[in-house]
């Protein structure tokens, strides 16, 4: 095996290598990871065979608070060892110990991983869990999300089921479109400004330069009440899970119980387009180490169960 630092020049290569990935998705495309602009060090690597097939690749740039460490990737919720689907047990130790090698030769410290939680797998794949057992790494974070498994879904609460019956009552319409990302994005910004003071991970140019790119994987769902949007959510599609990166609500919106009507759409248009789960996303704080308890509770009453993102360091030293 040899390794190669990644260069634009093979985007294209490596966004051909990644769609054929059982674990891979459009977060880990170069098409994606180059909306960030210059806001990361890249770091990525690709893997080769002996005979220069691409074996695996690495998405990853420095820490913006450390440059002596290494992240799989600042930039995504989820990355680690996208590896073709030969690239198993021993193999995949021997990998994890050639990229870590490579780092060590560049100076770096410590290597933090992001693994890509079990529901965005079209196959079970978790290898990369036990290379990293084998070089003794540390699990230093994990977060835990509300998911449903659309075959098996749980029981749905009852304030969920009166929170629906009165959206509907209330003459609530759901809408889907680029169009109403503007709308959307008031009432996120909004919320998050009066209940954390601060903004969204993404700007609206941001999101919609994505949507752009993934008018398929993206998309905009909203409540409106009369016919100004009061809630909604941004769905971010996988092959597996259809996943809500962002959550808002209007003081309108809550009134009305806007986003019961919202989710039992989004997770009613899920399960007909073929996905296997639908995710709220995590809802810790400080690092994990702290569970919103009220916003996990929301989310479960939907008849969620749970799946976690684990993060592992691993010592270059």
């Amino acid at each position: 095996m040899v390794i190669q630092q990644f260069d634009e020049s093979l985007s294209d290569e490596w966004d051909a290598f990644v769609s054929q990935c059982a674990v891979a998705n459009m977060l880990h495309t170069r098409c994606f990871l180059s909306y960030h602009g210059n806001r990361f060090e890249d770091h990525s690597l690709i893997v080769r065979d002996d005979e220069n097939e691409i074996l695996a690749v690495f998405p990853a740039a420095l820490c913006l608070t450390d440059d002596l460490t290494v992240v799989s990737h600042p930039g995504v919720t989820y990355g680690g060892i996208l590896a073709k689907n030969c690239c198993r047990g021993e193999l995949v130790v021997e990998v994890l110990q050639l990229i870590c090698s490579y780092y060590k030769t560049l100076g770096l410290l410590k290597l933090q991983y992001k693994s890509t939680p079990f529901i965005y797998h079209s196959m079970p794949i978790q290898d990369d869990l036990y290379a990293l057992f084998r070089l003794n790494a540390l699990r230093y974070r994990c977060d835990l999300s509300a998911t449903i498994d659309l075959e098996h879904r749980g029981r749905i609460g009852s304030r969920r089921k009166r929170g629906f019956k009165r959206a509907v009552k209330s003459g609530v319409k759901i809408e889907t479109g680029l169009a109403y990302s503007e709308g959307l994005w008031h009432v996120l910004e909004n919320n998050l400004k009066d209940k954390h003071s601060v903004r969204p991970v993404h700007r609206l140019d941001e999101i919609v330069l994505l949507h752009d790119r993934f008018p398929d994987q993206i998309q905009f769902v909203v409540a409106l009440c009369n016919n100004k949007v009061e809630a909604g959510v941004v769905l971010f599609q996988s092959e597996m899970v259809s996943h809500s990166q962002y959550i808002a609500s209007s003081n309108i919106g809550h009134s009305v119980n806007a986003l019961d009507l919202v989710f039992e759409h989004c997770i009613t248009q899920a399960k007909e387009h073929g996905k296997r789960y639908f995710d709220y996303g995590i809802s810790n704080e400080n690092g994990g180490r702290a569970l919103n308890i009220g916003l996990y509770d929301f989310k479960m009453q939907y008849g969620a169960g749970s799946s976690v993102h684990e993060f592992y360091e691993v010592c270059l030293c």
